[in-house]
């Protein structure tokens, strides 16, 4: 046969797997077929045998922030690593793989193929299928004898991270017979039901207790499944990243080719008819799969990971899935009856709690549901931006959204108030130093909780957030008021917070906060620049904070780490990465703090490591290791080893807020109230209506502004050189009372 016309040739590296790392080899982009095929070098091509090839409808392609020649393609539920010799070289690979992608993923838009899968297609699956978990039984098998044989440790561990990595897929698969299993019975029972099918939903049935006890019966290999396969559906880590993976994303008419169409059971299919569905286009020409020849190739299963704790379904008496779709407290925003002014509730004897509003929207956040539908509209969204394009003028889908806006999300910073302040109560320069790192290596975890990453609100010009803590020995009574403070209404004893988006082009928010009898406060600003990369979206953080300590003079210059929201299509968390400094220029002390991202072969997630520097050191006094949202371990140069931080042990201290009806009416919580109760109640039209009607409102200022040719005049902060300072800080207040 005449060779194809192919767009684009070349060599690339890929990575096969840990064994035998980056592997040379020649590849070819072939714009028609929708099909990248590489051969072991230029010479085989010309011979055709192939080794492997990559089919691109409903492919990802992702970049990493970290370096510039890697590029990953993600499709049929693996991952495929490739490395070019430099970034030009990556961005045309990318470029012409795009091009490619989009031109066969948008053909198939809109068009019903009308694909419904036989008795006898599912038949071949479930071999097929089972065939796969007979093979990862008998790897099991030789990494045990390998362990009993294998004398040093670092093999040892890994060896016991491809057997976990194993044994997981093993769950997967068996997770994929029971489903592919339902989905035939339920093929067949809607077959006869109605002489068409309708498109199967093999994730409800999963909990219909009839169909399961054929499936046992009719397994080609009882013995591997566990004795309930609902349990499967809990198992902790589900890669689905075997080749079976397309296998029931051809079930349904409209499915999106993400990789989680496998559905884990607790994802509802997709319902979105824009979606590519899967169809064969030249069977003849194009593979079904993406294959590889490398028997021990490596797929990037951890992308796929469905955590344990991932969208929980209620199970109704009828024994299917239902989505919680209704608000768990509808009345929530029902107004108290007292308006009365702040001041004289104050004198009232009002207590603490009726004044203000330490609950948290997100507590009780039932996710359900969520995972999916933002599956289709991610999709959607994909297919209008370009990988490395800047994110600031996208509008993401209303329903990722967090509930609160990031100006809240910042004061997360002080969820652990009393370790803020009691870097005043060091009476050492160098323990000073010790307790800022270990206040900053905690500020991290409050901020992100919850199983599904969210975005919080991107705040509106002008918007201002406020709030306080108290802290955990301070009993409120008869406490002075820090009246010209950033929260007139808190005693000198709690630590107090204000926040405000100084600039919007580029999004710019100013924070502050302080204790006043501690004589400590913070400063910072941080400009958020958010770039898309395939599977994940990046987000630096370019800015800086200062801690001060008021009575030692002392200043500490800090920089925050990069987010990443890692695998968008599934189930996304959040990643923080990079290199971060804390200086102290007036004691010489310096600390030096590198987040790590999770590397994609083995590795941990979260990962911290710290070192901190007495003046003019090179070597460092404390080495300190673990996770940021788990616990962290220091090693002291004394040779003491010591627990740093534990933030599963923490108690996190409630943020107070004042009551919606006693904000101004740009005050965080006042301004999104109207998007944050619809999101609650779960009708997210109304939701994306109250926000644009935010947003049109700030463009339409803006433009009056321009027309008028006023400047936009901050609230709380103002510029100063290259940052953003608060206008009454503690500093400057306590300066003009000593004169």
């Amino acid at each position: 046969a005449p060779k194809m016309a192919s767009i684009m040739e070349g060599p690339l590296s890929k990575w096969t797997n840990v064994m035998k790392g980056w592997q040379y080899r020649w590849f070819v982009l072939d714009y028609n077929a929708g099909l990248l095929s590489y051969y072991t070098s230029k010479d085989k091509m010309m011979r055709g045998s192939r080794r492997g090839c990559v089919r691109l409808r409903g492919a990802v392609i992702g970049i990493d922030d970290e370096d510039d020649s890697t590029f990953t393609i993600t499709v049929d539920q693996k991952t495929f690593h490739f490395q070019a010799r430099d970034a030009d070289e990556r961005e045309k690979w990318i470029h012409a793989l795009e091009e490619t992608i989009l031109r066969h993923t948008l053909q198939l838009q809109g068009l019903d193929s009308g694909f419904v899968p036989s008795v006898q297609d599912f038949d071949k699956k479930l071999t097929e299928a089972d065939a796969y978990l007979q093979i990862l039984i008998e790897q099991l098998k030789l990494f045990d004898d390998k362990l009993q044989n294998c004398k040093e440790d670092e093999q040892r561990k890994k060896i016991e991270t491809l057997k976990e990595t194993t044994n997981s897929m093993v769950e997967s698969i068996k997770h994929c017979i029971v489903l592919l299993q339902i989905a035939k019975d339920q093929s067949n029972v809607e077959k006869h039901a109605d002489g068409m099918i309708s498109t199967i939903n093999p994730v409800d049935a999963i909990y219909q207790p009839s169909p399961l006890e054929p499936v046992i019966s009719t397994m080609p290999s009882q013995t591997v499944l566990p004795p309930e396969p609902v349990q499967l559906c809990k198992s902790e880590q589900r890669p689905s990243s075997l080749p079976v993976g397309p296998v029931l994303a051809t079930l349904g008419h409209h499915q999106t080719p993400t990789p989680n169409s496998t559905g884990s059971g607790h994802s509802p299919p997709s319902s979105s008819l824009t979606s590519p569905s899967h169809v064969n286009l030249s069977p003849n020409t194009v593979p079904e799969f993406s294959y590889s020849s490398s028997e021990d190739e490596f797929y990037d299963a951890d992308e796929f990971h469905q955590s344990g704790s991932s969208p929980k379904r209620l199970i109704d008496s009828s024994g299917s899935a239902s989505v919680l779709t209704h608000s768990s407290s509808g009345n929530s925003l029902k107004r108290p009856d007292t308006t009365e002014s702040l001041n004289s509730s104050m004198s009232n004897g009002t207590s603490d709690a009726d004044l203000f509003d330490s609950h948290d929207d997100r507590d009780d956040d039932a996710e359900a549901g969520s995972v999916e539908e933002h599956k289709s509209v991610i999709m959607h969204l994909l297919s209008q931006v370009r990988l490395g394009m800047d994110l600031t003028k996208v509008v993401l889908p209303t329903f990722i959204l967090e509930r609160r806006s990031l100006l809240e999300m910042y004061a997360d910073f002080f969820a652990h108030p009393d370790l803020f302040v009691s870097i005043s109560d060091q009476k050492d320069p160098k323990d000073r130093m010790v307790q800022v790192v270990k206040w900053y290596l905690s500020a991290f975890h409050a901020g992100r909780k919850g199983s599904v990453a969210k975005k919080p609100y991107n705040p509106i010009l002008g918007e201002i957030f406020q709030c306080h803590w108290t802290l955990p020995n301070d009993t409120e009574e008869n406490t002075e008021l820090v009246s010209e403070g950033p929260v007139p209404w808190v005693s000198k004893n709690s630590v107090t917070f204000v926040a405000e988006q100084v600039s919007h082009h580029p999004p710019i928010s100013a924070f502050y906060a302080e204790c006043f009898n501690k004589k400590i406060q913070f400063n910072a600003h941080i400009w958020t620049k958010s770039k898309f990369l395939g599977m994940s979206i990046g987000v630096h953080n370019i800015g800086q904070g200062c801690v001060s300590c008021l009575d030692y003079d002392e200043h500490y210059i800090l920089t925050f780490p990069n987010g990443y929201g890692r695998s968008i299509l599934t189930v996304p968390w959040v990643e923080l990465g990079g290199e971060c400094n804390i200086n102290c220029s007036k004691t010489g002390y310096s600390a030096n703090i590198i987040f790590h991202t999770k590397p994609f072969y083995g590795g941990k997630k979260h990962r911290i490591t710290a070192e901190i520097f007495s003046p003019n050191d090179k070597k460092s006094f404390c080495s300190i290791e673990g996770e940021w949202n788990g616990v962290m371990y220091a090693k002291y140069a004394t040779g003491e080893n010591t627990v740093f931080v534990d933030t599963k042990k923490l108690p996190i201290i409630k943020k107070k807020v004042r009551k919606l009806e006693d904000q101004n009416e740009y005050e965080s919580r006042s301004l999104w109230k109207d998007v944050t109760f619809n999101l609650k109640i779960r009708d997210i039209d109304a939701a994306t209506e109250a926000k644009h009607r935010l947003e049109e409102r700030q463009r339409a200022e803006a433009r009056e502004r321009k027309e008028k040719e006023i400047q936009w005049e901050t609230r709380l902060f103002h510029e100063d050189g290259e940052c953003w300072v608060y206008d009454e800080p503690l500093l400057k207040r306590l300066g003009a009372a000593k004169h």
